[in-house]
C-alpha cells in the first residue's frame, strides 16, 4: 500500500462505495477504498436485483426522485449491458386499492419524467388467457405492464471496483478500518489489514459504511452527537420458478407495501421484500434501495479545486462494450469463436464478465483446457480469475457474490470449490 497521503479514504465495499472510489479516481483524486470483508458482502449482495426508476415514488409525489432514478437507470443499462438487462414488471389490478385510472396516470408520468427512454413504455393487458396472466388466479382479469431492470447486483459492486483500481484507485478487502482523527486540516486514519495495524492520510474521509455509518462516524468523530441510524431488515425467500413466462410480478398488498415476484437464474423465482426494524444488522436482508447507483463526489467537489469534471454517464463498466449491448449476440459470438465447450458454460461466463469473457476462455479448444469443472458453469480457470483479478478470498466470496452458482450446487460441489480455493491460496 502507498503511504503518500490520498485525495480520499473511503470506508465501505459495498455499491456506495465502490461506485464513489470510480467516480473520483476517474476525476483525477487519488483514492484508497478500505472494506472489513469481501466486496459486497452485506447488503450490497442480498438485494431484490433491481436497477428501478421508483414506481412506487409517485405515489408520494417524489417526481424529481423518479426522475433521476430512471436516467441513472438509463445510464446503467448502457455502461453494463452484460449483469444488467430489460425486465417487464406487469402489475395485476385490484380496484379495491387503486382504482385504474391512478395506475395508468401513474405510468403515464413513469414513461415519461426521465426523458427519452430505451425501454418498452407501459400499456394495460387482459390476464385471462394470457401469458401475463400465467400463475396468477382466475380473478385477476386486467393489468398493467411497464419495463424496469434487473442486476446482479454483486457483480456490479465488483465491476465498480474494478473500473476504480484501473483508474488508479487502491481497493483493500479485509482490511478494518480502525479509527480516525483530524489533524491540520487533514485525516489520520488506522487501518488494519490481516492483523497488522498502519496509519494512512487523506485530505478527505467518505463514510459507505452502510449499516454500520455510525460506527464509523463514532470512531471518526470526537464529538459525534445525538444523530442515530435506524435499520430495517428486508427480507426475500428464493423459491422453484413460480411460472415458465420472462416477466416479473408486483403485487400490491392492502398494507399500501409491495412484493416482487421475479425470474431468477432461470429456474428461481425471487419473492420479497419484507420491512422490518431491527436492532442487530451484522448480516442484513436487505431492502432493494440499497443498489441505488449513487454519485455522491459531487458534494466534494468544493474540496478538491483540481477536481475533473464528471464522466460516468457515458462510460461503460469493465465487460460493458459488448457489440451493440447485446448479450444474446455476444453469448453466439463466443459460440462461434469457442464451438467445442458447453452452452452453459458460454452462458455462465458471458453473463458474468461480458466482453471480458474472453480473458478467461484464453485460447481453450476444450473443456478440459478450462480445469476442473465444478457445475453450474463454474470452472477452475475462471476461479482462478477471480482470485486474481476480483478479490476473491473465500468460497463464499466465489458461490454467493461473484457468482450465484451456489444456489444450483450441491453441498459435495460446493466442498470441492472450497479444497481449490484451500490449495490455491495455502
Amino acid at each position: 500500500m502507498n503511504d503518500l497521503p490520498y485525495d480520499l479514504l473511503i470506508v465501505g465495499g459495498g455499491i456506495n462505495g465502490a461506485g464513489i472510489a470510480r467516480d473520483a479516481a476517474g476525476r483525477g483524486l487519488k483514492v484508497l477504498l478500505v472494506e472489513k470483508d469481501d466486496l459486497a458482502a452485506y447488503t450490497s449482495s442480498w438485494s431484490t436485483k433491481l436497477i428501478h426508476g421508483g414506481l412506487r415514488y409517485l405515489e408520494h409525489y417524489e417526481f424529481r426522485l423518479v426522475a433521476e432514478s430512471l436516467r441513472e437507470r438509463e445510464v446503467l443499462l448502457h455502461a453494463a449491458p452484460h449483469i444488467i438487462e430489460p425486465l417487464a414488471f406487469v402489475l395485476p389490478h385490484e380496484p379495491h386499492l387503486r382504482p385504474a385510472w391512478m395506475i395508468r396516470a401513474g405510468l403515464f408520468f413513469y414513461d415519461h419524467l426521465g426523458g427519452r427512454m430505451s425501454l418498452p413504455k407501459s400499456f394495460g393487458v387482459r390476464l385471462t388467457g394470457s401469458p401475463y396472466g400465467a400463475g396468477l388466479k382466475p380473478r385477476f382479469k386486467r393489468g398493467f405492464v411497464y419495463s424496469d431492470a434487473r442486476v446482479d447486483d454483486a457483480r456490479l459492486v465488483v465491476i465498480n471496483a474494478m473500473d476504480a483500481r484501473a483508474r488508479g484507485a487502491e481497493v483493500c478487502v479485509r482490511t478494518r478500518f480502525v479509527g480516525a482523527r483530524r489533524e491540520g486540516g487533514s485525516w489520520r486514519a488506522d487501518i488494519d489489514e490481516n492483523g497488522v495495524r498502519r496509519e494512512i492520510r487523506a485530505r478527505a474521509l467518505v463514510n459507505a459504511a452502510g449499516p454500520w455509518v455510525k460506527d464509523v462516524l463514532d470512531t471518526a468523530v470526537e464529538d459525534p452527537g445525538p444523530a442515530s441510524v435506524r435499520h430495517v431488515k428486508g427480507s426475500h425467500i428464493v423459491v422453484p420458478r413460480v411460472h415458465a413466462e420472462p416477466h416479473a410480478y408486483i403485487l400490491q398488498n392492502a398494507d399500501q407495501r409491495i412484493v416482487f415476484i421475479i425470474p431468477y437464474l432461470d429456474r428461481f423465482s425471487l419473492i420479497g421484500t419484507t420491512d422490518v426494524p431491527v436492532e442487530t444488522y451484522g448480516h442484513p436482508s436487505i431492502s432493494e434501495d440499497e443498489v441505488v447507483y449513487l454519485l455522491a463526489l459531487t458534494h466534494l467537489a468544493p474540496y478538491f479545486p483540481g477536481l475533473k469534471a464528471p464522466w460516468t454517464e457515458r462510460a461503460t463498466l469493465p465487460g460493458g462494450d459488448i457489440p451493440r449491448g447485446n448479450r444474446g449476440a455476444w453469448i453466439a459470438e463466443l459460440q462461434r469463436r469457442y464451438p467445442e465447450l458447453s452452452v452453459e458454460t458460454m452462458r455462465a461466463i458471458a453473463g458474468r464478465h461480458g466482453s471480458l469473457a474472453t480473458q478467461i476462455l484464453g485460447n481453450a479448444a476444450a473443456a478440459a483446457d478450462l480445469g476442473e469443472d465444478f457445475g453450474a458453469g463454474l470452472t477452475e480457470r475462471e476461479l482462478q480469475y477471480l482470485v486474481d483479478h476480483e478479490w476473491a478470498r473465500s468460497a463464499e466470496d466465489i458461490l454467493w457474490r461473484r457468482t450465484k452458482c451456489g444456489l444450483m450446487m450441491d453441498a459435495p460441489r460446493r466442498e470441492r470449490v472450497a479444497a481449490w480455493l484451500a490449495r490455491a491460496r495455502p
